[in-house]
């Protein structure tokens, strides 16, 4: 048995292995020696992972999981455990399964009784945190929100007043108008980090509030492009609404959209914009 193969379990094991964001020196010794140790390594886009197994040298046989095959892939790879082979799975980048393909690969091996084994390393959720300067409370990890804006803004609407930061994924031709919803939903006083190209030649980091994050894309077209990470800080304690403003928010939304409705109640009334959507969602729907 080869130096490589002697990381492996003696029980054919599903590998899941965190690949570099963009930096290939984030690959770490472990992560490079068991791909290079396991039978066949199961990729989300088997051209791009080619790449990085070429700059290490690694020879290993790549098959392909993506979202369009992942349950007929699963099937195949649990085979190949039965058989007693071992497998390593890797995403494009960062950590898999986590807003990535995968995640039913490993139930279904885990449902069968094979085991499955992290190998860490490298995730674009947690160096973003890393850097958020988050002093108190937790996070919750969101990933994409909804394509549509109805649904994202409806996705926004019940995260408004989580306490905990929001830790969210998003693509370049979505993140504009992402980061506008959620100036208009969580409110625009809220802070964001926003993270892109992580460990990438044009990584860039900028933190400011969320009502001037569209300005700021706007100021640099090669801002909008590259892979995000946005980290929304937690809403501040729920204010408790006056009766008066209740009144005039039930009022509007008896007239006009939800939306709108909340925007002019806060305008009249003055009261926080979180606590009318989170009044107009729980009682006047």
């Amino acid at each position: 048995m080869n130096e490589s193969a002697s990381l492996l379990s003696r029980m054919p094991s599903l590998y899941v292995v965190a690949t570099p964001l963009g930096n290939l020196q984030d690959l770490s010794p472990r992560a490079c020696a068991i791909l290079a140790a396991v039978d066949v390594i199961a990729a989300e886009d088997t051209r791009h992972s080619q790449r990085l197994l070429d700059a290490f040298g690694i020879n290993t046989r790549l098959v392909a999981v993506h979202q369009h095959n992942e349950q007929e892939a699963a099937g195949r790879i649990v085979d190949w455990l039965v058989a007693g082979r071992q497998v390593a799975l890797i995403t494009d980048a960062g950590t898999p399964a986590i807003s990535d393909p995968g995640a039913r690969l490993v139930a279904r091996v885990r449902s069968a009784g094979h085991p499955v084994t992290p190998v860490p390393g490298a995730c674009a959720a947690v160096a973003a945190l890393s850097v958020a300067g988050i002093v108190e409370g937790g996070f919750r990890f969101v990933g994409f929100l909804p394509a549509k804006a109805a649904a994202r803004r409806g996705a926004l609407m019940k995260l408004a007043d989580e306490r905990e930061a929001l830790v969210f994924y998003e693509a370049p031709h979505r993140v504009t108008a992402c980061v506008a919803d959620m100036a208009d939903v969580l409110g625009g006083e809220r802070e964001v980090l926003i993270a892109r190209e992580l460990t990438k030649l044009y990584e860039e980091i900028a933190s400011m509030p969320l009502a001037e994050a569209g300005a700021w894309f706007a100021a640099d077209a090669d801002r909008g492009r590259g892979e995000f990470v946005l980290v929304v800080h937690g809403a501040t304690a729920r204010e408790e609404l006056n009766a008066g403003a209740v009144r005039v928010l039930e009022l509007l939304l008896a007239e006009l959209p939800l939306k709108t409705a909340v925007r002019l109640a806060a305008e009249i009334t003055g009261a926080p914009r979180n606590g009318l959507y989170s009044h107009a969602l729980e009682h006047c729907q």
